[in-house]
């Protein structure tokens, strides 16, 4: 594969189950303790050597594009009072990658929100990490998958294991070994009703796609809730090309769901190199009141 160079980065969605805080800040907006859950999504992608970044939004998700600009009143009042590291902080994440916005004018499903990146992706390999999906570990995630991309030259998806009850909201996976955390995809299924669950394996926010799914998306019908789904067209790639599957070793948090968000900022919170020992301290003398 060589450098994989782009990364798209769906956020269009409406955030429903994190309303109504989602009502007025984008829910790729809300925090990990004090960073956004966008700008761990993004930090990732450029650990992983990805210069090139398009995040698709629509309306109301004007923040996120202001996130990644400069703030030249903010960045002057710190000046001015001396807090160079914040500063520095702040400019850092404006300098992050080529960060770019295209907005969805309207939303009808993760394979919709990819499609919209076909000019933006031109003819390489790019990897998509979902909006809602933080992962957080000691290497990228996006990076094991690019692993597994330059070894097997195949499409790649990142999995967990999830529960019983989750895989009929998320996807399903038949898989066969291939090495350590790393399978065959045999099939997969978006949404499966129970008695279609393929194994407990299900792509959990990250994938690394060559340029042909979008070609496979144009003749991809609407599946799952009436919508364009990724899923779908991966599985037409994995059946007529192959695909791999890696089990990525980060800790992924659903920031779209409220468990979610407050599990990620429990986790966090308590490793946070400011507030970390606090925090701990505070934590486990209310667990005692429980």
């Amino acid at each position: 594969m060589g450098i994989l160079r782009k990364a798209v980065i769906p956020a269009a969605g409406l955030g429903t189950r994190m309303l109504p805080a989602s009502k007025a800040i984008p829910k790729e907006m809300l925090p990990i303790v004090d960073k956004p859950a966008i700008q761990y999504i993004v930090e990732e992608a450029v650990a992983a050597g990805i210069t090139d970044i398009l995040v698709i939004t629509n309306r109301g998700k004007g923040a996120i594009e202001d996130h990644f600009d400069y703030a030249f009143e903010l960045e002057t009042g710190l000046r001015q009072k001396g807090k160079m590291d914040l500063l520095q902080e702040l400019q850092s994440v404006a300098n992050l990658a080529n960060i770019s916005f295209l907005r969805q004018k309207q939303t009808g499903g993760l394979g919709a929100a990819v499609y919209c990146a076909k000019q933006f992706v031109g003819n390489e390999p790019f990897a998509v990490l979902y909006g809602d999906d933080v992962i957080i570990g000691e290497s990228p995630a996006i990076s094991e998958l690019a692993a597994a991309y330059d070894k097997y030259g195949k499409g790649v998806v990142g999995v967990k294991e999830v529960t019983p009850e989750q895989i009929v909201k998320y996807s399903s996976l038949k898989v066969s070994p291939l090495e350590p955390h790393v399978m065959r995809v045999e099939d997969m299924i978006e949404k499966p009703a129970p008695n279609q669950i393929l194994s407990l394996y299900s792509i959990l926010g990250r994938c690394i796609l060559p340029p042909d799914i979008f070609e496979i998306l144009e003749h991809t019908p609407k599946g799952a809730g009436g919508e364009l789904q990724l899923t779908d067209a991966m599985r037409t790639l994995a059946l007529r090309d192959g695909m791999t599957a890696v089990e990525f070793s980060g800790t992924r948090y659903d920031m779209g769901s409220k468990l979610g968000f407050m599990i990620a900022n429990v986790e966090q919170a308590a490793r946070h190199a400011e507030i970390g020992e606090d925090f701990k301290a505070y934590l486990k003398a209310f667990v005692q009141t429980l």
